[in-house]
């Protein structure tokens, strides 16, 4: 009969497996007793030898050497590597406390831009920025919590898939105001997107599609900003800068993908960039 013994400490415990025919029997308890016997009928030889060898595999993973007169020692099964945590993403905002005046100026950054829109694209990328700048002081809020900020919000948000005579918000520029508040105006935002007809505007409805298809809002919202950069632009992110971002977002991407049974190559072919040519370019950059 084999023979494990585990010494450490105040442990001194023995264990003694024994199998004939389809019947399984350990012996086990404290070093120089008796120790207590247990038996276990398997249907048949084959299971009982798989239980067997389980449990044998379990005693040494747990420590147990064997000792068995005429066996060599086998030591104890060293235990798996513990796998690398992944590196929780980085805040996209900087903690604060949102004081009552910086909520002021963040309502009134927010409702110039409105007023602007449908004028020169300069002049509304100067409002997106200030407004973004003004909400980020707020230390990543949720707009919906604030009256004064809510439904002006809520109404730039439903600007970027308004008629064109209208007056739009950029897609660009309304992810770069939900980039420095909390990630629930952005569920709520491609919500309205969603609803939206596809030819008011694809990037928009693209863009929501991702989200529901990755299923995960924060990584869907950075990879939206990503998706709505346009390089090259005054003020806005280089080619370079632009890959730098996505190496740094993509493992996690990956990951998550995978953890649900997908893949990177997969998801970018189920997004539909519709009639958009600047969103299928950078849709196609995130596989490269």
């Amino acid at each position: 009969m084999r023979r494990f013994e585990f010494v450490e400490g105040s442990s001194s415990k023995f264990w003694e497996p024994e199998l004939k025919g389809s019947t399984f029997t350990v012996t086990f308890g404290r070093i120089g007793t008796a120790g207590q016997r247990k038996e276990k009928a398997f249907p048949d030889e084959a299971s009982a030898r798989r239980e067997y060898e389980k449990k044998v595999a379990e005693k040494q993973r747990e420590g147990y050497v064997e000792v068995t007169a005429g066996a060599a020692a086998t030591p104890a099964a060293p235990p798996p590597p513990p796998k690398p945590e992944k590196a929780p993403l980085p805040r996209r905002v900087p903690r604060a406390s949102p004081t009552p005046e910086a909520v002021k100026a963040a309502a009134d950054a927010l409702a110039a831009l409105r007023a602007r829109l449908g004028w020169r694209s300069w002049e509304v990328t100067s409002r997106a920025r200030r407004a973004r700048r003004t909400l980020r002081a707020l230390g990543g809020v949720d707009p919906a919590a604030h009256p004064e900020l809510g439904a002006t919000f809520t109404a730039l948000m439903e600007r970027v898939v308004a008629p064109p005579k209208e007056g739009r918000l950029p897609l660009r520029h309304a992810l770069s105001l939900l980039g420095a508040v909390d990630v629930a105006a952005f569920i709520r935002a491609t919500e309205v997107w969603r609803r939206a007809t596809a030819p008011a505007a694809p990037a928009a409805t693209a863009v929501s599609q991702q989200a529901a298809s990755l299923g995960e809002p924060e990584l869907a919202l950075r990879l939206g900003m990503l998706l709505a950069e346009r390089p090259g632009l005054t003020g806005g992110l280089s080619e370079e800068g632009w890959a730098k971002r996505w190496a740094e977002l993509r493992p996690h991407v990956e990951s998550h993908l995978t953890s649900a049974g997908g893949s990177l190559a997969a998801w970018v072919k189920g997004v539909d960039a519709g009639s958009d040519a600047h969103l299928s370019k950078r849709l196609a950059r995130l596989e490269a």
